[in-house]
């Protein structure tokens, strides 16, 4: 497999106007002896004409220098004398390793290879899930594989093909590299408000891309996420005729919503009516096309890819394994955390904050804490209901009905081996909140609870009172500061922006993943995540596969 990186590189142009004087006819009565002085007395009219245009162009020159210096010193007011921001020598180890903007040699690249391309937008777990369904599309079409970076914070919604290009070409940092070194005591410059909102890093700085394309066979070219069909004319592969990749080399699958295309890899294989995706490209099909470059629009979806066949399967199944978290930094603190919480400890995922997890956060709220008393710890319905009776402050009705608690059928079809029973006694290595249970039947609800959420103070949140209430042992992320120290140092090299906050979310995933057992918020990519691969690879059980 290669790797490489590449950025593009601002550039501006400047149309000149042309310009024609003539001198005017004379029309003054007089004497041929009068004009014969005149002109005797006179410099002739077109050493005039010429040195005024020589005064002209001496004005235009100058005026465009000026223009230059004013747009040179404009763009590096606030930056040193290097054009490039090179990142701090004592973490250049932790932090994405990015080159000035440069294209990338592709020389050694057989000048039929055939590439794949692909629009990212949304959160991170949406990127997440893009990439791996273009990595198994590669795979499956053998085709190089165009991998956009990571976009961390403020995301880029869904818009229709056209548009999101457009919207990822304008979301460009280009041209904005004095951002980041505006003084505080100076206004923040119109061009970098929201500057520090996102940032994006290459993809294998969280994930091992690198042994992930070794085993698939897969190479992967990182690049800054422009539109992949811009950038190739733009790039090296323009450097040889036999490399060009024209608009006639080109297949675009240009979607206008989210659920356009999907892909099948079983010719006889035909989507329900009651399926979502409004058409189905066969991917054996696909694999014909004599185009040198794919571009898709959104890959966003766990079964965009309906796969039958068992090579197939196996490709999805080496692709999620390969997508946990290997970030050393993050591992690190993440097993601080570990170890603080006892090394034994239950976890749970609630999603709150936003959309239909806002809407629902009650409801969510109630199947979460039902799943983790009579499912984790082990209390009988009778003894569940009552204690939600007791402490729930949602609960006015006392004929309240248990939750309907669903199975989840694709990771029943994954068994693993049973764990071993949650202890009675735990070692509690950070203070709890509340004293513990002392009754025998309530005894496993002392276990050390970690819940990961999107709440932005889940302590004070009604929706967690129940959990308060519970578990005398509850803890979020926020509870250790301290541990997350750390990560105050990492800055991303190529945008100067500090990477703390958007990599919460990351560490929040790793540390729920070491729990004993987890429940996780129904419907979200964050819990699915966490409850099929992260949790499953940490204790060696095999992954769940949906789609």
């Amino acid at each position: 497999m290669s790797t490489a990186y590449t950025f593009q590189s601002p550039s501006v142009t400047l149309e000149k106007g042309a310009y024609r004087m003539r001198a005017p006819h004379s029309t003054r009565p007089g004497s041929s002896l009068t004009q014969s002085l005149m002109s005797a007395k006179q410099p002739p009219l077109h050493t005039k004409n010429r040195k005024l245009a020589i005064l002209i162009s001496i004005l235009a020159f100058a005026s465009i220098t000026c223009f230059f210096i004013a747009y040179h010193l404009f763009t590096t007011r606030f930056a040193p004398t290097s054009f490039y921001v090179h990142p701090q020598p004592h973490r250049a180890d932790a932090l994405p390793k990015v080159n000035p903007p440069a294209h990338i040699n592709i020389n050694s690249h057989d000048p039929q290879t055939k590439y794949l391309s692909y629009l990212p937008h949304s959160g991170l777990h949406n990127q997440r899930i893009a990439l791996e369904n273009a990595l198994i599309l590669a795979k499956l079409l053998n085709r190089t594989l165009l991998v956009p970076f990571l976009r961390l914070g403020k995301p880029i919604r869904y818009v229709s093909f056209h548009k999101l290009q457009r919207f990822l070409t304008l979301g460009s940092k280009t041209g904005l590299e004095h951002c980041p070194l505006v003084p505080i005591s100076t206004p923040t410059p119109l061009e970098c408000l929201g500057y520090e909102e996102w940032s994006f890093i290459p993809w294998d700085q969280i994930v091992d891309l690198h042994l992930l394309g070794d085993k698939l066979g897969v190479n992967m070219i990182q690049w800054d996420g422009s539109p992949a069909a811009e950038w190739m004319k733009m790039s090296k592969l323009n450097t040889n005729t036999n490399t060009t990749i024209l608009d006639r080399d080109t297949l675009t699958l240009q979607d206008v919503g989210p659920y356009d295309f999907r892909f099948l890899d079983t010719l006889d294989d035909v989507s329900p009516i009651r399926d979502k995706y409004l058409r189905s490209i066969y991917i054996p099909a696909l694999a014909q096309a004599p185009e040198r470059l794919l571009q898709i629009g959104t890959l966003f979806g766990s079964s965009r890819l309906k796969l039958r066949g068992a090579a197939s399967k196996t490709v999805r199944r080496d692709v999620r394994r390969g997508m946990a978290f290997t970030n050393s930094d993050l591992s690190r603190v993440a097993d601080t955390i570990h170890e603080a919480l006892g090394g034994v400890y239950i976890g749970a995922h609630l999603r709150v904050g936003d959309g239909q997890f806002e809407e629902l956060g009650a409801l969510n709220a109630r199947l979460v804490w039902w799943k983790l008393v009579h499912l984790v710890c082990g209390l009988d319905l009778e003894e569940t209901l009552a204690l939600e009776q007791q402490i729930n402050p949602f609960a006015i009705d006392e004929d309240l009905d248990p939750p309907l608690l669903h199975p989840d059928m694709p990771s029943l079809r994954v068994p693993h081996p049973p764990l071993p029973p949650l202890p009675h006694m735990f070692k509690h290595r950070e203070r709890c909140r509340a004293p513990l249970h002392t009754s025998a039947e309530l005894q496993k609800l002392n276990a050390p609870l970690f819940i990961a959420t999107d709440s932005p103070n889940p302590a004070a949140d009604p929706l967690f009172s129940i959990y308060m209430k519970t578990f005398p042992c509850i803890f979020f992320l926020s509870d250790f500061a301290s541990r997350l120290t750390p990560l105050d140092a990492l800055t991303n090299p190529y945008d100067q922006v500090p990477l703390k906050g958007f990599l919460i979310p990351v560490l929040d995933a790793m540390v729920l993943a070491g729990a004993r057992e987890v429940v996780v918020t129904d419907g979200s990519t964050f819990g699915a995540f966490v409850g099929d691969v992260l949790w499953r690879r940490h204790w060696g059980f095999e992954i769940v596969q949906r789609g």
